[in-house]
């Protein structure tokens, strides 16, 4: 975890705090477990006091948790509670290691990351937490929120293509923008947005952790969304493997091509077949008619010779 917050949170936080208040500290080992679990990566957010006044103030300060909020625009939905409660045991005999960072609200203060923190806190008993105040316009916000939330795994696979989406929708932000700030390829950006395109059903097998984003990957190439909610309870109950869904997907997609060639309307065929005899009749050659739909298609007149060319041909021109 510590190379991946270097990587990533490093450098989307940093944009927000400045560099010299994002510190990542490697620790030789793990001092605590209540430690790690509160943490989430070995990433300390610090802020170091600016003058003001002429004075130097301390930015984190003790909050009551009742003046805190959660954030509207925060991309987490979901909190496994045995998880909550580990973390309430740890906060209980260590305390709450890393500060919450707020912003101010009309009721008091609103939690732009640390809300997992906020919650295991009060399942706790703790009457305050320690926070560290900035203030953010609500997209900075919503980056700050899903920058520390994707970097430490906290989103499972919808939330996170939503809180994409609403950064495309709500703030105009391209796919490179996005991926730039939370340091992915534009490639993951985009292959998460496509999981939207799934079935409400099957974005909640998704995010309920009953199949995985490759499986929902090689459903997304099964048009057909009956078939690919079938395929989802298929994956599930039969514990498929990514590459079997793949290939499944891909033979429904072959059958459903087969099907559309099959089973012609065979009153159609027999009065085009009933045409070719005619126009035979009329030119003394083999005639194919051949068809794209309903009201489009292909006469094929043949011939056998230079003569018999001729002979088609001033038979056509006899017509006007």
């Amino acid at each position: 975890m510590a190379t991946k917050g270097k990587k990533g949170l490093g450098k989307g936080l940093g944009a927000y705090f400045g560099e010299e208040i994002v510190e990542e500290v490697i620790q030789e080992k793990k001092i605590t477990a209540g430690q790690d679990s509160q943490t989430g990566s070995n990433l300390i957010i610090r802020e170091s006091g600016k003058p003001e006044n002429g004075t130097e103030e301390k930015k984190e300060r003790m909050v009551r948790i009742s003046e805190l909020e959660p954030n509207v625009n925060q991309p987490r939905k979901k909190f496994d509670e045995e998880q909550l409660q580990e973390l309430a045991d740890s906060i209980k005999r260590y305390g709450v290691l890393q500060p919450l960072l707020v912003k101010k609200s009309e009721n008091g203060y609103e939690i732009v990351a640390g809300e997992r923190r906020w919650r295991a806190a009060r399942m706790a008993g703790l009457k305050e937490v320690p926070v560290v105040l900035r203030e953010y316009d609500p997209q900075q916000a919503m980056e700050i929120a899903l920058i520390e939330n994707v970097q430490r795994e906290d989103l499972n696979p919808i939330e996170e293509a939503v809180a994409y989406q609403r950064l495309m929708k709500e703030f105009h932000l391209k796919q490179e923008e996005i991926a730039e700030r939370v340091s992915k390829n534009r490639t993951t950006i985009t292959n998460s947005l496509r999981l939207l395109n799934l079935t409400e059903e099957i974005q909640n097998m998704l995010a309920e952790g009953r199949i995985s984003s490759g499986h929902a990957r090689a459903i997304l190439s099964v048009s057909d969304p009956d078939i690919q909610t079938e395929l989802a309870h298929r994956v599930e109950k039969e514990r498929l493997s990514v590459r079997e869904t793949e290939r499944i997907a891909k033979s429904l997609g072959k059958e459903k091509k087969e099907k559309k060639k099959e089973k012609p309307d065979e009153g159609l065929e027999l009065i085009f077949k009933d045409l070719e005899e005619r126009m035979k009749t009329v030119m003394g050659t083999r005639v194919n008619i051949s068809r794209k739909d309903k009201n489009k298609g292909r006469i094929e007149i043949e011939y056998y010779s230079e003569s018999e060319l001729e002979r088609i041909v001033e038979l056509i021109e006899s017509i006007r």
